[in-house]
């Protein structure tokens, strides 16, 4: 018999959905929620959210931003012309913070300017505050007394979760075993679970067929994805 021919997989990006609905809440990211759900009722008008890629941080800063009619910025785009018009509209939302290339005389102005106005700031970050590298010691002080929420890694009940979310969300139809078999074997990280469920479209729709558990364990046998015997 001759073997199916290979159909041609095209990479369409599929944006994200960044509802309050979309967000599933779990031991390792409840507090960070819960505190977004607080909002106003802060107890600073600064928050900061750190986590991994792909643990939830931006999901979470959307959900406030709606919210807080807050406007949505990276790190890179606090300069010191810029601080006025930014706190004006009294709610923002600093993405990545740790990560963009910072003018920190602009961004310490910045949470200085907020606070004399009452302009609420939330700041995400991959790491603490302590490891951003940060030059201005009055800067590093400031954000260290802003209170902060940690995103963990994924449990395995959130994993699981998530990972039947990504497949509906692709309307993708899977077998328990598909999920329980990767929600045991990939990295335990949101982002790599968005990149494992990416491939495994690709996968299905260039050969034709539905996903399976086998084509599961030869993605993560091929990849490295943190196998484990079975």
């Amino acid at each position: 018999m001759a073997e199916r021919p290979r159909q041609l997989a095209f990479d369409l990006p599929l944006d994200p959905r960044y509802g309050r609905e979309d967000f599933l809440v779990s031991p390792s990211n409840a507090r960070a929620y819960d505190l977004i759900e607080r909002w106003p009722d802060w107890p600073d008008t600064i928050l900061r959210l750190v986590g991994p890629r792909g643990s939830g941080k931006s999901h979470l800063a959307a959900i406030w931003a709606v919210r807080a009619h807050a406007w949505t910025i990276d790190a890179a785009e606090v300069t010191g012309g810029r601080v006025p018009h930014l706190v004006s509209n009294g709610a923002l939302v600093i993405e990545d913070a740790d990560r963009a290339e910072r003018d920190e005389a602009a961004l310490f102005h910045l949470l200085n300017l907020a606070r004399e106005r009452g302009c609420y700031l939330l700041l995400t970050s991959a790491v603490p505050v302590e490891r951003w590298g940060l030059g201005t010691p009055d800067l590093l002080s400031r954000l260290r007394l802003a209170p902060s929420a940690a995103l963990e890694p994924p449990d395995d009940a959130l994993l699981k979760s998530v990972l039947v979310k990504l497949f509906v969300d692709r309307q993708l139809v899977v077998d328990t075993s598909v999920i329980d078999y990767l929600a045991l074997r990939i990295e335990r990280s949101l982002a790599r679970a968005g990149e494992v469920v990416a491939t495994l479209d690709r996968e299905a729709l260039s050969r034709g067929r539905r996903i399976t558990r086998a084509m599961a364990a030869e993605l993560v046998g091929r990849n490295g994805a943190g196998d484990e015997a079975d």
